[in-house]
Formats: C-alpha cells, structure tokens, sequence
C-alpha cells in the first residue's frame, strides 16, 4: 500500500479588510472630546475665528509690551495723521496713537465680553437645569420668569440702570472699575435667558436616559444626578451658547460707549473710539473705521468659532 503525501499550500496573506481591522483595534480608543477636536479642526472658518482670537487676545495682552507707546500721549504736531510707519492706525483728533488706544480698549472690550459671557452662562445654566429636572410647577414658574425677562427693553433698561446706579457704584470702586461691574452685571443679568431655555431642553432629553435610571436606582442623590451625570452630558450647547454670548456682550457694551453711557470719556473703549471718531468720517475716517472693523472681526471670528463648536459637538456626525 502506498503512502500518500499531502502537499499544504502555504498560507496567504491576510486581506485588506483583515489588515484594516487589525489597525483599527491597535489605534488609540476613540472619545468624544477627541472626535470633536479633529471635526473642529477640518472645520475652515472655526479654525479661522479661532485663530483670529487667539491673536487679538495676544495683542492686546502682550501688545502694550512691545509697543510701549502711552495711549494718553499727546503729539500736537501729528494731529489726524492718517496710518504710517510711526502710527500704524493713525492718530484721533488730539494726536493720540490709536494703536496703543486699540490695544487698551481691546482689553476692557474683551474682558466685558468675557465676564458678562461668565454670569449669563452661570445663571442660565443653573436655571435650566433646575426647570428641566424638576420639572411640573417649578418648570412652569421659572419659566415664566424666563418669559419675563425676555419681555424686558434691554437697551433702555441698561440705559437706566447706568443712570440710576453710576454715582454710587463709582464712589465706592472708581470710575472704571464701577462702570466694568454695572454694565458687565447688567449685560450678564439680561442675556442668560437663552442659555437657560437650551440647558431645559437637554436636561428634559436626558433625564429621560438609561444611565439616569441606572443612577437612580443605585440610590444616587438628586443633586449628583443633575451635576454629576446630567450637566456634563449637557456641555456641549451650553458651550455653544457660551461663545455666542460673549460676541453679543461686547456688542452691547460697543453701545453703551456709542451712546455715551458706558465708560468714561477718557477710556478708550473700541465702541468710545467709534464714537469720538464720528464727527471725522469725512477728513479722517480711520479714528472710526479701524475699531470698528475690530469689533467686527472679533465677533465674527467668534460666531464662526460657534458655529464649528456646535457641528463639532454634534453627536449625531461622530463618524
């Protein structure tokens, strides 16, 4: 009886879809923070916005030590100069340089923005979250509360306020530290209202969820549920709103200082700029023009970094 021999064939290499999913569970595990930093990234005008902030938040921080020009100097021989090698914005009607003035005003202008973007976010968050997890009369009363805010004249109530509060406010703190806590308190105080109708929302959506159910019946408390398991589900409308709000404070405050009400006269806010370089739009248009292309540019730059953070933050495109 003869023997057979059985030849084995040697084995072939793994295919494409083989070698694929092999990279892909070796890859580093994916998280929803690091797909929304690599959305945000293939997102042009975000990435823009928000280098474009990034820049103005270091000019006009780091600016004043590199260009160590007083921006209440007077040079009577450069009166209206238009922009130049010696001042690059030009100078107003007094001979001061509004390079420097661009870069100081930037930073009250930025920092109303932000602080007034801190207290809307803050109450408006607490109260949604409330409403939304409670639910039933408290839902209902807060709002209303809701509704009659938003019922209120914003410009004519922040109007009156700086009228009726002034005087006190600026004995006891300054003139310009007084008038950054009324007007950044006032501007905080009428713009959560927004903030608090998206944050009802998701935390009606997510009380809803298994992992709230899971967490109730391990006997979790109500608060820990809310803050600890709702709320950072939440964050990411809540930091959409978030950059909107700062782009709208620094535009009410641009107002304010347009009608004279805001600081004082010899703070040289963006909107102050615009308004003392009005009456020269015919002979020197650039006292007027320069800050308010900035307030432009830094408010588009951070409405383009909302919209990115928004489609980022989207659940629903996590590929």
């Amino acid at each position: 009886m003869s023997e057979r021999t059985i030849d084995i064939a040697p084995t072939s290499e793994p295919s494409a879809a083989v070698k694929q999913l092999e990279r892909h569970l070796s890859a580093t595990p994916r998280t929803l923070w690091g797909d929304a930093w690599r959305r945000f990234l293939r997102h042009k005008l975000a990435l823009i916005g928000a280098v474009t902030l990034i820049l103005f938040i270091a000019a006009v921080g780091l600016g004043p030590r590199i260009y160590k020009v007083s921006p209440e100097a007077l040079d009577f021989n450069a009166l209206l100069s238009p922009p130049s090698a010696a001042h690059p914005f030009g100078t107003d009607d007094l001979g001061r340089d509004l390079l420097a003035r661009s870069m100081y005003g930037g930073r009250i202008s930025l920092s109303v923005g932000f602080a007034a973007m801190v207290i809307a976010v803050g109450l408006g968050t607490l109260v949604g979250s409330v409403a939304g997890f409670f639910g039933g009369k408290t839902d209902q009363l807060l709002m209303r509360v809701v509704d009659l805010f938003l019922a209120l004249p914003v410009l004519p109530l922040l109007l009156l306020t700086v009228y009726l509060f002034r005087v006190p406010v600026v004995k006891a703190f300054g003139p310009e530290l007084g008038i950054f806590l009324i007007v950044v308190t006032m501007i905080g105080v009428l713009a959560w209202m927004t903030t608090a109708r998206i944050v009802r929302a998701t935390f009606l959506s997510l009380k809803e969820k298994e992992f709230v159910e899971a967490a109730r019946c391990l006997g979790v408390n109500r608060s820990s549920i809310m803050f600890g398991h709702i709320l950072p589900n939440a964050m990411s409308p809540i930091i959409v709103a978030a950059t909107l709000e700062v782009g709208a404070a620094i535009i009410t405050e641009s107002t304010l200082s347009f009608l004279g009400v805001g600081f004082p006269p010899d703070t040289p806010t963006w909107g102050r700029m615009v308004t003392d370089g009005i009456n020269y739009l015919q002979t020197a248009p650039w006292i007027a023009l320069i800050p308010g292309a900035l307030i432009f540019l830094t408010v588009l730059s951070i409405n383009f970094m909302g919209d990115g953070l928004r489609d980022a933050l989207d659940p629903r495109s996590r590929l």
